[in-house]
Order: structure tokens, then sequence, then C-alpha cells
């Protein structure tokens, strides 16, 4: 699925970070969402390739990077950890600044990357999501219903593990099959890689610490970045879906022009899984955006 490209997995503060690499030029890092991998990127990687060096990396607690068990406070799974993950990998990879596309929680994670290294990031493209903070605090019964796993797979452990374990590929393919687009937009090759990531407990309870530090430790952060008077100092592009749920049930661009100096953005005509769903219609909008 990503032809040309290099897979490795290197240690960052002790965590094995896995990762895919390929063309070249100006550094560009990729990040996937739940219950996904880097693989999610497969349709667009070799046209971005062409203009960049790619680096596609699975957050912790997902697809071959490490799993930690979760601490009390979910720390370790806190988008701050998980992107100083990051910043460390393209360290490791000879990146002192870099431009961030992200989808679902890796965009979660790829914001706090803007707030807390600034220095770090180019440009960002955040894909589907409003800020978490915002999202939490104008919850609807449309979107509580939209996205009911933003509030079970908070409970504590082990209640959401044991059920997701007892039957994974059901919860699979409800939650990326559940939405505006079914299953058409996931290939053979990725859907079977994702099904053989979440069938790892430890994948599992990655994902249940991730939406666990989101709905604690994440919100911490955030209210003290506005409390403070904080903004992302990057460039933002925000994209979503016009069949979503995020943009249904909130204003994105409004809630990124909360939090961000710079900020544009649309709806394109898909639903959630935007890179697999419409790539050619996300390449069409970030390209002009990056090589600016």
């Amino acid at each position: 699925m990503f032809p040309n490209f290099e897979r490795r997995t290197v240690a960052v503060d002790g965590i094995q970070i896995n990762y895919v690499k390929g063309g070249e030029g100006p550094a560009l890092l990729l990040l996937h969402g739940h219950p996904q991998t880097h693989v999610i990127w497969h349709k667009v990687c070799t046209e971005l390739a062409r203009h960049f060096t790619v680096i596609a990396a699975d957050l912790r607690g997902y697809g071959d990077s490490a799993k930690p068990i979760g601490l009390s406070d979910h720390s370790n799974y806190s988008k701050r950890t998980m992107a100083n993950d990051q910043v460390g990998l393209m360290q490791q990879l000879g990146f002192e600044q870099f431009s961030v596309m992200a989808h679902d929680r890796g965009a979660r994670v790829a914001y706090r990357m803007a707030f807390d290294h600034p220095e770090r990031v180019r440009k960002l493209v955040t894909l589907d999501i409003a800020p978490t903070l915002a999202m939490y605090e104008k919850t609807s019964m449309e979107f509580a219903m939209a996205y009911y796993h933003w509030f079970f797979l908070i409970r504590p452990a082990p209640f959401p593990e044991t059920l997701i374990n007892s039957h994974p590929e059901d919860y699979l393919k409800h939650t990326i099959g559940g939405r505006s687009a079914g299953l058409a937009p996931f290939t053979e090759e990725a859907y079977a890689e994702y099904l053989r990531c979440i069938k790892d407990p430890a994948t599992i309870h990655g994902i249940c610490e991730d939406y666990r530090a989101s709905a604690s430790i994440d919100l911490e952060h955030e209210r003290a970045d506005r409390d403070a008077g904080n903004k992302i100092g990057c460039e933002v592009l925000a994209l979503w879906g016009a069949h979503g749920a995020v943009g249904k049930c909130f204003d994105p661009l409004a809630e990124w022009q909360q939090i961000a100096h710079t900020v544009s953005g649309k709806a394109l005509d898909c639903g959630h899984y935007i890179p697999e769903e419409a790539p050619q219609a996300l390449l069409a909008e970030v390209m002009p955006f990056l090589t600016a």
C-alpha cells in the first residue's frame, strides 16, 4: 500500500513508534485516527511523496506502535504526551520543522503539537474534527447519538475493553462502517490491517486510554490555554466532511478561529474518513496550502 516507502520503528523516550517514510522535499507528518493506523493515507501517499518527505506514523496505542498500560490520570495518553512522541520521531529523522496533516484522533494530537511546539510545526491540516473542549462543552443529543463512543470508551477500565474484546470485528465494522459512506471507502488490504490491529487487546486498551485522556487531562490543558489566551500560531487548514457529524453538530471553522490566529477551511463532499472517501478532493485542497 506504500510503494517505495520504508517501514521502521524507533524508540522515543522508551516508546516504540512505528512509521513509514518515503518521498523527497520538505517534511510532512501524517497522523491517523480511531480505530485505524497510518494505513489511512495509502490512497494519497504516492502523490504527496512527489512533493514532500512523507512520514506516516502510528500513534501510541495504535497500529504497531507501543501500547503502554494507562496511568491512573491517563497522562501517558494525553495529547501532549502523544504529540511529544511524534516530535521526538521527527527529530530522530532529522526534521526540526515540518508540516502536519492529521485525521480524527491524530488531529487532536497535531493541534496540541502546534500549541506546545510552535517552533516545530510549519503548517497544520486538520481533518473532520473541531477542538476537543468545544465538542465536549457543546455536546447535543444529536452529537451524543452519532459519537456514542466518546462516552462509552471513557468508562473505567476494564469495562469497555471487555466488551470490545468479545467481538473486535463487530466493533470495527460498526465504527468505520456505520457512518455515511458505509464500508465502501475501505480497501480489502486496509480493512485487513485495521482488523489485525484491533484484535490485539493492547490496542483496545490504548484506544480507551486515548479517549479517557481526552475527557480529563486533555481538557485541563485546553482550559489552561484558553485562560492564558494562547492560540496556535501556524497557519491552519480545517477540512471536514459535509455528511459527517462534526459539520452537522458544530461550526468547525468558527471553533478553530477561537484557538488559532490564521484559519481557513471548508466542508468536502464526503463523510468522516476523508483520506479514504475523497482522496482526490483532499489533495486538491491541501496541495496549494502546504506548498505555498
